[in-house]
Order: C-alpha cells, then structure tokens, then sequence
C-alpha cells in the first residue's frame, strides 16, 4: 500500500475509534497479525467458548485457523460433515457463547456498524446473546455515513458474497442491487449498531489493509 494512503486509512481509523468510544464501544489499531492476536487474547480469555459469524475478513486474517488451534473451544460453524440440522444448532448455541467473532459490513465515521443479514443469525448475535462480540475490520470498510454504508452494501458487499456464494440473484450477474425478490436473495435482515449499554462488550479491532466485501 501507498504510505500516503497508508497514512491516510490510519487517520481515519483513529477518527472510528474515537467514535466508537463516544458509543461506549471498544476501538483498536493492530498493525499485523500478531498484533491482532494479542489483543484477541487480551480481551477473551481462554478456555472461553467462542462462536462466529460468516465472514471472509476471518479467514483472510487466520482467525478462523486460529480459534480452532485449542485455545478456545469453539463452536465451528463450517466443520465439514456438518448437516443443515447441525448448523442450525450451532447457530443457536452461539448466542450462549463467551465471546462471538465476526466482521462488519460497513462501520462508519461515527462510530456505527451496519449490516445486511440473509438468515439474521450473524446481526442478532451481534446485538445480543454472547458476553463479548469481537469485529475485525479492514479500513476498506469504513465509510462516511450510513447513507454510503448503505451503497456499500448494494454495490460490495451483497454482489461479493452472492457471487461468493453461487446464488441465483440480479446482482450475481449485474454487480449492482436491483432489490430483488429473488428466492437466493441474501439480503433480508438490516441493522444498524449505534451504541452498546454495556461499555465491555463489543470490541472493534482494524487492520490498515484491504480485507472482505
């Protein structure tokens, strides 16, 4: 990357992390994956029972390759032979979990996380369940307001994981949101995180990297 814009993305990442804490949310900058997972175990601790969300920004980063190393006992939504029964429990048990790993559509200047859910098993987990939510965020995925964070969505995000994930949708083929009414339709469930009651609980951690959709 570009030392300017390297620059750049951190001065904007400092100004989220700022915000965040306005909201009562956790914000940090990690320069390397090392880094990342030192703050990881700063915050869960081990032997801690520890779920996720889907995300590519996790296996860009080693994260899910890590938390099945033993640390944590984790509840691994994408161990192969699971059945659709098995996931579904899997999603359940989440919201009972010590902490829930996951990244973020869009995160604003203001502090605020958005998302676009198909099943809502991600967001709702998110918003409520488990004790500690860690988000792993790109600054790619930072945006000025909710307005691009919405545009983000349509013209990133839900084209990318449509594509990704082999879905029959406008958008699969166009690149844009034609907000469809498609039966693989991915995007059903938005929310917009603007806070958090309790100040220990949702913790922000940003690469100064380009990662997911």
């Amino acid at each position: 990357m570009d030392k300017n814009v390297e620059w750049l993305n951190e001065k904007r990442i400092e100004k989220t992390i700022k915000a965040l804490e306005a909201n009562n949310m956790n914000g940090y900058l990690v320069n390397n994956k090392e880094e990342l997972i030192e703050t990881i175990e700063k915050i869960v601790d081990k032997d801690s029972v520890v779920a996720c969300g889907g995300s590519m920004t996790l296996f860009e980063t080693g994260i899910i390759d890590y938390l099945r190393e033993g640390r944590y006992t984790f509840l691994d939504r994408y161990e192969k032979g699971l059945t659709p029964a098995d996931t579904k429990e899997i999603f359940r048990k989440s919201f009972l979990a010590d902490a829930y790993f996951t990244s973020t559509n869009a995160i604003t200047e203001n502090g605020e996380l958005y998302n676009v859910d198909g099943n809502g098993n991600r967001v709702a987990a998110m918003m409520y369940g488990p004790d500690k939510v860690i988000v792993i965020v790109g600054a790619n995925k930072i945006v000025k307001n909710e307005a691009e964070a919405i545009e983000r969505v349509k013209s990133i995000a839900a084209p990318a994981n449509t594509k990704r994930l082999n879905r029959k949708t406008p958008c699969a083929t166009t690149g844009m949101c034609a907000n469809c009414s498609s039966p693989d339709r991915i995007c059903d469930n938005y929310t917009t995180i603007k806070r958090q009651v309790q100040g220990d609980r949702m913790h922000v951690i940003f690469l100064n990297e380009s990662l997911g959709y």
